[in-house]
């Protein structure tokens, strides 16, 4: 059995939601041209785009279940932009299968292409790590993962296009594109195994509540093809406004429905 809310992390493409990601920021919208048409891509943000630095917390809920806390964090890492987390099980959902997951997706601020994304996972009786190194002058995604328990190591290389973004920081680039009323956009997104393209589907403007307040957002559902092998349906609400904060995120399972609620917004270390 994977974890009820780990594996969806890793799904959550914008979950994938994820996690997914600005509040003090001045960031400018990029320009509706940078709408995708039908070749999946992905569009650089605008010269005028200013990431942020700060950390999201937000409250898993299995069903009615407490499920754990999740955490995403942004910040600049020389040249370079870095978004890490957390998944930390809760109550019985410890007790059935124990989670506590690190991640850290790093990209080009420039581009959004991805350049590494390092896992660290401990669930239920597995713990692994896991390191994704995206090499694309030669055109491959670089999978080495080093079981911690056995010792055993896998090495796996697949094929990429020229720039393709994470599961983690996949999150963020959803959040800079338009997002226009009955938009589509297509992106590749790959976790070290094959490649897929997602689309995303602006589907309304909504008011909700979250224990962090209530905000004016936009719902986006994320589809790919086969959703990295976990079938259901994805949702991602950002704040309807320049920041972009992924306030909420569901996805609906076949063992039911999990919802990640933005409970408050830390700062980043200066």
């Amino acid at each position: 059995m994977r974890p009820l809310f780990a594996r969806l992390i890793l799904i959550l493409v914008f979950a994938a939601a994820l996690l997914a990601l600005p509040l003090t920021s001045s960031r400018a919208q990029a320009p509706q041209t940078a709408t995708i048409g039908p070749v999946s891509h992905i569009v650089p943000p605008p010269a005028n785009y200013v990431f942020p630095d700060e950390t999201w917390v937000y409250s898993a809920t299995w069903r009615i279940v407490n499920a754990g806390t999740v955490t995403l964090g942004i910040s600049r890492e020389g040249s370079q932009q870095r978004v890490s987390g957390s998944a930390e099980s809760a109550g019985v959902i410890t007790t059935l299968y124990p989670v506590h997951d690190r991640f850290q997706s790093v990209f080009d601020p420039k581009t959004f292409c991805s350049i590494s994304l390092h896992k660290h996972s401990e669930e239920g009786g597995h713990k692994r790590d896991t390191l994704i190194s995206y090499m694309y002058p030669r055109g491959k995604a670089v999978l080495d993962e080093t079981n911690l328990k056995s010792n055993e190591t896998k090495h796996v290389e697949n094929d990429i296009p020229g720039c393709v973004t994470d599961v983690i920081s996949g999150i963020i680039y959803l959040g800079s594109l338009p997002l226009v009323s009955g938009g589509s956009y297509t992106f590749p997104v790959t976790d070290g195994g094959k490649t897929v393209d997602v689309t995303a589907k602006v589907e309304a403007r909504e008011t909700i509540t979250v224990p962090a307040g209530t905000f004016k957002t936009i719902r986006v559902s994320p589809e790919s093809g086969d959703n990295f092998k976990v079938k259901g349906k994805i949702w991602i609400w950002y704040t309807d406004d320049a920041r972009r904060i992924p306030v909420q995120m569901r996805g609906k399972m076949f063992w039911g429905p999990i919802d990640f609620k933005l409970t408050r917004i830390e700062p980043g270390k200066k």
